[in-house]
């Protein structure tokens, strides 16, 4: 692909890009493949061929490198991308997927996706959730010390506070490793993929 066709093409895709919405923003990344597919192209600078994307999804899927993708699995891939995954994100317009040119690029609009991430679900406890949690222990903790209820009024409240600052700065450290984890378009594998043995990641 030359620079002038992913001009042409970020060109094109900015002057059709409809306003993003909550719901198209959940379906857009509750598709791996989809969630593959964003990851490739923001790998890639933002635009890409289908047959390149096609190859990677494909690689991903079965933990191989791109060499090692036979052809069925490359045809299934293919087939789903090109009649399913790719109109329906150029529907929602977060790509411009031209079908004869076999060119896939981000919209503008690709980058509003990076918000709902957080909230799109996994197998692990949301954040949110976490932190209501850690907040009820921290405020059982603090309640115990003040009301002078054991083992708790025996921590120093100096001690005490540190504790408590200690817990929630620890979570936001590791809060902070997990989104870069799960960033689209990070370096190596796609957000929850966490296999790999070769270069390709």
């Amino acid at each position: 692909m030359t620079p002038e066709t992913v001009s042409r093409g970020v060109t094109e895709s900015a002057e059709q890009t409809p306003e993003l919405s909550q719901d198209v923003a959940f379906e857009m990344l509750s598709c791996q493949r989809r969630r593959y597919v964003l990851h490739y192209l923001k790998q890639s600078g933002g635009a890409a061929e289908l047959r390149d994307i096609v190859e990677r999804v494909a690689a991903w899927e079965n933990d191989v490198s791109p060499a090692e993708v036979t052809y069925e699995q490359r045809t299934r891939v293919y087939t789903a991308l090109r009649q399913s995954h790719l109109p329906k994100l150029d529907d929602g317009g977060v790509v411009s997927f031209d079908a004869d040119r076999g060119t896939v690029v981000l919209t503008e609009t690709a980058s509003e996706l990076e918000v709902y991430l957080d909230v799109v679900p996994h197998n692990d406890i949301p954040w949110s959730k976490y932190y209501a949690g850690l907040g009820i222990l921290c405020t059982g903790f603090v309640a115990g010390m003040w009301i002078g209820l054991l083992p708790f009024a025996l921590i120093p409240p100096l001690v005490g506070t540190a504790l408590v600052t200690m817990a929630f700065t620890i979570s936001a450290a590791v809060h902070v490793q997990y989104d870069s984890r799960m960033r689209l378009g990070r370096d190596g594998l796609p957000p929850n993929q966490t296999t790999g043995n070769g270069p390709w990641e």
